[in-house]
């Protein structure tokens, strides 16, 4: 059976050491659900695996076992070239995503062709209850409307979110620090005005002063922005 199958090799590639570093970095996946197989392998796997007739034997394997399926999961939807059957596929999968690695990672190439489609699924994504459904979501207005295909509108959806999760607030910050520095006259109210919670808020700032597409003068009118006191 292909489940099987790939188990097998997932563990001939172990890398213990890595193992002990994913296990570090990624504190939302059980330690014992890490095989420790390094990102440029899965990828490998995954194109290869995108070729066997079987391979939807194992994409309806859910909820899989092992992180590293997971990713593998993610990488096989990121190179489907076929829009509505990725669609279908992406959303049988968020429920069951469970960490930003596996979250981030998964961005499917075909997205770039239907971006005035795909708006409607990520509204439905950012609405979702799930944390990692909206992180993805937000993600993806983050990698696809922030240039040619940007509308005032985006970042006000994120600024509409409300969340406690460490995950979701996080990623709220990353997209304004990168709106901040892509569409800087439209994203900057947002910071001067306070519309984000504090912490989001300061995470924003943080981000956008570390980032090299940010003026050094644009860094120090941020820097004055930032909220002091209580950073909850």
């Amino acid at each position: 059976m292909i489940v099987d199958r790939i188990r097998e090799e997932l563990f001939r590639r172990q890398d213990l050491k890595y193992r002990e570093m994913q296990i570090r970095t990624i504190p939302t996946v059980k330690a014992e659900a890490i095989i420790g197989v390094r990102t440029p392998e899965l990828r490998a796997m995954a194109k290869e695996l995108s070729r066997e007739e079987e391979i939807e034997v194992f994409l309806n394997d859910l909820p899989h076992l092992y992180f590293e399926e997971n990713q593998l999961h993610a990488f096989i939807l990121s190179g489907m070239k076929d829009y509505a059957g990725c669609l279908d596929r992406l959303e049988k999968f968020l429920p069951y995503v469970d960490n930003w690695a596996t979250c981030d990672q998964m961005s499917p190439k075909v997205f770039r062709k239907h971006r005035p489609e795909l708006l409607t699924p990520v509204r439905n994504w950012i609405g979702s209850t799930e944390t990692y459904t909206v992180r993805f979501g937000i993600g993806m207005l983050m990698e696809h409307y922030l240039e040619e295909d940007f509308d005032p509108a985006y970042p006000e959806m994120v600024a509409g979110i409300r969340s406690e999760e460490y995950y979701v607030r996080m990623m709220i910050a990353w997209y304004f620090a990168t709106a901040l520095a892509k569409q800087y006259e439209t994203a900057l109210p947002y910071i001067e005005n306070k519309r984000l919670d504090t912490w989001t808020h300061n995470k924003t700032i943080q981000k956008s002063i570390e980032s090299y597409r940010i003026t050094p003068e644009q860094k120090e009118y941020l820097r004055s922005l930032k909220i002091r006191g209580n950073t909850k």
